[in-house]
């Protein structure tokens, strides 16, 4: 899971405690996600660095005035980390049994965690695409747009479908991040959906706008 898909998870639980210490849930849904949740963590840095990546080169592919740059430069980036994720899934999915030793040593946490690979597999694919067009909006300046889709999908959508199968329909774990898939997964199809109808020259000519405005208000560092 991303930091917000954790951060989501973590609220999640925290509205559903008075049912974790009812159903003495709380220890063994944290110590089967805790293994699968540092795995989705780690493979999860890679897509930080495309994100990183892709924000600075397609502003300045922007603010150089190359609109075909910034639109080639948005599909290599992500072309390059979905095959990433993809190569890191497989691996999950192939080490699923014995991937979790590397953080437990019990073998009733590794079956767990083995049962889980699917959804951690779903994630990191996810992953691999979702932090790098939120890299390629900011290089737009859709700055706040991003942070709506991100409450939005994780908190209208993530949340309450993670609460309502993981204690209502008493999935557990599954439940849970069933609901952080399900906020990802829309997260991800409205961003490739808005980067896909992007219309690179307008985003050119507001990249110059914001430059020419920039330039008429600033003000030399020593006045004479």
């Amino acid at each position: 899971m991303s930091p917000l898909n954790l951060t989501a998870a973590a609220d999640c639980s925290a509205m559903a405690d008075p049912y974790l210490r009812d159903l003495m849930l709380d220890w063994s849904i944290r110590r089967t996600c805790y293994p699968s949740m540092s795995i989705s963590a780690i493979s999860f840095m890679v897509s930080v660095g495309f994100n990183a990546a892709a924000s600075v080169r397609v502003s300045n592919e922007l603010g150089a005035g190359n609109p075909r740059a910034a639109a080639f430069s948005t599909f290599v980036t992500t072309g390059v980390s979905l095959l990433l994720a993809v190569f890191e899934a497989v691996v999950v999915m192939s080490w699923r049994n014995v991937i979790s030793y590397a953080f437990t040593d019990s073998p009733e946490v590794a079956e767990a965690v083995a049962d889980l690979s699917p959804f951690l597999a779903i994630t990191i694919v996810l992953n691999g695409v979702q932090p790098v067009l939120s890299g390629v909006a900011v290089g737009c300046g859709w700055q706040a747009f991003v942070a709506y889709v991100n409450i939005g999908c994780y908190y209208v959508v993530g949340i309450p479908i993670g609460f309502v199968l993981g204690f209502t329909y008493d999935m557990g774990a599954k439940g849970i991040w069933t609901g952080m898939i399900g906020g990802t997964l829309m997260q991800t199809i409205i961003l490739v959906i808005v980067t896909f109808r992007t219309d690179w020259d307008k985003e050119v000519e507001k990249a110059s706008s914001r430059l020419d405005q920039w330039e008429e208000s600033r003000e030399p560092l020593l006045k004479q």
